[in-house]
């Protein structure tokens, strides 16, 4: 059984790497603009597609699961309050970013405000991506692939420290390869391959979990059963002791989805690269497509999970590959994790892109070596990557323990969303709101937060209000101090944002009825569910 699940392991992963490298061998990788934007030539298949991946590595897998494993159903706000999220990137912001032809976010904030306000960004970022968000796409990866590959039994390491470094070092080594030798279009490209695999992996899984539920009378009566024996799992309303309690979709949930979805260099990379503003938005409107369809494979599985194995002592992080090294055969086990690999490598090298995009244009080219040639920009992003890895991959074995993986991650993101977020709209929306105003939303924002969750006494209004409220309360005041700062010392001139010529800017014809329609769907999605 493990040769088998081995063997296709390997073959599905070596199949990708091989058809990638055919479609990308030929690309322009010295340039900054071929390296980091893929020379602005994607359509929007491949927008979709990357964004996906991107999206839905191990900790939305694993994360998402283990969460849906302890609370149920209403733990899919994050899957179906993104699509709002994504309406507001296609039809708002993505045509401001395009306007300005940006690589990353914070050259649009050295646009509107001045060179200071870009470098903090640019810092924030760095840190962020450092210690939050990569080391936990490489911890979940690892503990999920120990589950469905069972690796103690494959390799006979029954020490769990040991294994946990050893698969974050393996995956970690393969996803920099990827990220620093491809480049932004080798990263979209994988990743469209793997989103494929991806989706039809994440069916079967549901297939066969309901089919293991029903003890093989079929899909519908697990389905039935799953609805009898836990219909408090299957309540799109969050309740007040939950996750995601239901009022918070409306304050911190919205807010830090529109900040992954709209403002992130991670996410939004990929829509700086599109071949126009209508590629662009079909893409980004698809992905909206394809995020109604999460709770199927994100969410359900946590559900059929606790149901099959809750009596077993499973914790809920370890749900899900559990699950898939119990139901899927062995053939489609190496299958499936070969495509959670590609998910693990998506998320990982399409961040350690976006890191070295951000410090090479941002920092080396903007603050160490202004007249840097094309080649030392690419090359210092390239070294940085190597650095940030490395950084990386000691860092993600130490966060062994959480409690909710994915819980941990919205929270610690919020450190920096909200305040990104809120200096973004606001320069966005306003003429005369100063560089001050940002810089101080900025650190501000960070500080403020960052108090709340781990400085007494300030521990005790995230604890009273809900941490959602808490960070969306930070950002209503964020919002106030920037205004106010702009009324009392406003810049001396309105700022006009100019097009780059970068990018032709006609919107696609379909975007506004598709985009209300994606809306519509979400609405619904929550009335079906509300008390089922």
């Amino acid at each position: 059984m493990h040769l088998l699940t081995l063997a296709s392991f390997l073959f599905f992963t070596g199949l990708v790497a091989f058809i990638t490298w055919r479609i990308t061998r030929r690309d322009d990788h010295s340039s900054t603009s071929g390296y980091f934007l893929a020379g602005r030539s994607l359509t929007f298949p491949l927008i979709a597609g990357s964004l996906l991946m991107t999206n839905l590595s191990t900790e939305q897998m694993v994360g998402l699961n283990g969460a849906a494993f302890a609370d149920g159903l209403s733990v899919m706000a994050w899957e179906v309050v993104a699509v709002i999220a994504l309406v507001a990137l296609a039809l708002f912001f993505l045509p401001r970013f395009l306007k300005s032809g940006i690589a990353t976010l914070p050259q649009l904030l050295e646009i509107r405000f001045d060179k200071t306000t870009q470098l903090i960004t640019n810092v924030i970022f760095l840190i962020a991506y450092a210690v939050i968000l990569l080391p936990i796409i490489l911890y979940s990866g690892a503990i999920g692939l120990q589950g469905m590959l069972d690796l103690p039994g494959l390799t006979g390491i029954q020490s769990s420290t040991t294994l946990l470094w050893l698969t974050v070092w393996i995956v970690g080594i393969i996803g920099a390869v990827y990220a620093l030798f491809g480049g932004l279009r080798t990263v979209a490209v994988s990743d469209t391959l793997n989103g494929a695999g991806l989706l039809i992996g994440g069916f079967v899984i549901v297939y066969f979990g309901l089919q293991a539920v029903s003890d093989g009378t079929g899909v519908m009566e697990g389905w039935s059963i799953l609805k009898e024996t836990n219909p408090e799992k299957l309540n799109s309303i969050g309740g007040p002791e939950q996750q995601v309690p239901f009022f918070t979709l409306f304050t911190g949930v919205f807010l830090i989805n529109l900040f992954y979805w709209s403002t992130n260099q991670q996410i939004i990379q990929r829509t700086f690269a599109a071949k126009n503003l209508a590629e662009g938005q079909k893409g980004v409107l698809l992905t909206g497509f394809f995020k109604l369809l999460g709770p199927l494979y994100l969410v359900l599985p946590g559900i059929i999970a606790y149901h099959l194995y809750f009596d077993d002592g499973v914790r809920a992080d370890e749900a899900y590959g559990y699950l898939v090294f119990n139901v899927l055969p062995p053939y489609l086990t190496g299958f499936f994790a070969a495509v959670m690999v590609g998910a693990i490598l998506s998320s990982f090298n399409s961040a350690l892109n976006s890191t070295t995009t951000i410090f090479s244009l941002g920092i080396y080219k903007g603050v160490l070596n202004p007249h840097a040639t094309e080649a030392q920009v690419v090359k210092s992003g390239k070294v940085f990557g190597w650095i940030m890895a490395v950084i990386t991959m000691i860092i993600a074995p130490l966060l062994a323990g959480q409690e909710s993986l994915f819980g941990y991650l919205q929270k610690m993101n919020a450190i920096y969303f909200i305040p990104i977020l809120a200096v973004v709209i606001v320069g966005l929306l306003t003429k005369r709101v100063p560089p001050m105003a940002a810089k101080i939303a900025l650190v501000g924002g960070c500080l403020m937060i960052a108090a709340g969750y781990f400085v007494p006494p300030f521990t005790l209004l995230p604890a009273v209000l809900s941490e959602f409220h808490f960070v969306a309360l930070i950002f209503a005041l964020l919002v106030i101090l920037m205004l106010v700062i702009g009324k009392l010392r406003p810049r001396e001139t309105d700022w006009v944002q100019e097009h780059s010529g970068d990018v032709d800017l006609t919107p696609w014809k379909g975007a506004v009825p598709v985009g209300a329609v994606l809306v519509v769907l979400v609405i619904v999605m929550y009335i079906s569910f509300a008390g089922v």
